[in-house]
């Protein structure tokens, strides 16, 4: 399984080439074993711009802590009509998440681990939602949430 992964940094000061590899490990950990291959965007906010996207797409007026935004929403049905050689030959762009680096800093100090776990965390649980997981129902959020665990676990960036 392969994953193409762009971030794209609008938060000042940047984050750290080892942070970004940490982050590449987990995103490609999780297209491993959700055996998904495709391209995503991972950009890094402040609250100010995460608040505008939220308001704007999901009609909520309050930063959060990460947004996303999937490129394949259509049904397979819908998909199998656009499906020709020159389809297959295009690259999966799953999608783009939005991450506000002043909530994770946030989340993480009132969750009592790193900084590195709660962006390996919100850059997964993003990730997931693109690739169509969702926590509305209570099983939903169990079976997202234990995913999430099981990849976070396998990239080591384990609750402290």
């Amino acid at each position: 399984m392969s994953l193409d992964v762009e971030f794209i940094q609008e938060y000042s000061p940047e984050l750290s080439e080892d942070l970004l590899d940490l982050l590449r490990r987990a995103l490609e950990e999780a297209a491993r074993v959700e055996e998904v291959e495709g391209e995503v965007t991972v950009t890094f906010v402040d609250n100010e711009r995460i608040h505008e996207l939220n308001r704007e797409y999901r009609g909520i007026d309050r930063p959060t802590d990460v947004l996303s935004f999937a490129m394949n929403e259509a049904g397979e049905d819908e998909m199998e009509i656009f499906l020709d050689e020159e389809m297959d030959e295009m690259p999966n762009m799953l999608g783009d998440v939005i991450i506000s680096i002043p909530k994770a800093v946030e989340q993480a100090e009132e969750y009592g681990h790193s900084f590195e776990r709660e962006m390996g965390f919100l850059a997964v649980h993003g990730f997931l939602h693109l690739i169509g997981y969702d926590h509305e129902t209570e099983a939903q959020e169990k079976e997202m949430f234990g995913r999430q665990e099981e990849i976070l676990n396998r990239v080591r960036l384990t609750r402290e």
